[in-house]
């Protein structure tokens, strides 16, 4: 059995210096690693938001937080959010000092403290994204940090990036392989590159919400895949 170096030859097929070795074989055998991609509208987004409240003491700051945030809570569970797509996702209290404190042994001046609650919400329904945002800001949430789209069902969408990844192996081994004047055998082993965050969207061209309230770009995502396939090399 020969053993082909067909990482060197991916060189000489101009993979570019410095690119990152698409195959590699051994005795008979043959790696690649295939990437797939599948693109899909999102159906749902998640929001970030929160409100940050100052008073003279911490009791005061707090107190005041809780009840803005209440009352924040209380809008987007009228806007038809569930209470189990609303989770707190931070809290602090901190004291605030002056902002002219120009140094000196006694230190800055507090003057009050600062307490912050945030939320993170799951809106199932696009098209009342807008409103949800506009209602929320309108009621007391004063610190807007972070919106990200996906999609509630993911794997169907998953799996055509999959099944496009594995086409993509197939393409590579088949290419290598016939430059070095061998045919493919059976597929010994295939393994996925796990991306331990999930699947991660990105965005392409925007379409905005149709309802009123703040403007929103929803944008296409795209899942992606990657894949490592071992093929058993036949001489010819």
């Amino acid at each position: 059995m020969r053993i082909f170096n067909v990482v060197a030859m991916a060189l000489a097929l101009g993979a570019g210096a410095g690119a990152p070795a698409l195959a590699q074989a051994d005795e008979g055998h043959i790696t690649v690693t295939g990437n797939g991609s599948a693109e899909a509208a999102p159906d749902m987004a998640s929001v970030s938001l929160g409100v940050v409240t100052e008073a003279a003491t911490a009791a005061e700051a707090m107190a005041a937080n809780s009840a803005a945030l209440a009352e924040v809570m209380a809008t987007l569970t009228g806007a038809g959010i569930e209470a189990r797509d609303i989770q707190t996702s931070g809290l602090s209290l901190n004291p605030a000092y002056e902002d002219n404190y120009q140094g000196g042994p006694e230190g800055p001046k507090v003057r009050g403290f600062i307490a912050q609650n945030n939320v993170t919400v799951r809106v199932r329904a696009l098209d009342s994204l807008g409103g949800v945002l506009d209602a929320a800001v309108g009621q007391g949430a004063n610190n807007l940090y972070g919106l990200s789209f996906g999609l509630q069902e993911p794997e169907p969408k998953m799996d055509d990036a999959r099944r496009d990844a594995i086409a993509d192996a197939r393409r590579k081994a088949e290419l290598y392989a016939l430059a070095a004047g061998v045919t493919l055998g059976e597929v010994v082993s295939i393994s996925e590159q796990v991306n331990y965050g999930g699947p991660m969207p990105e965005m392409r061209a925007a379409s905005f919400a149709k309802d009123s309230g703040v403007p929103v770009a929803e944008g296409e995502l795209s899942l992606t895949a990657s894949v490592t396939v071992v093929y058993d090399l036949n001489d010819d």
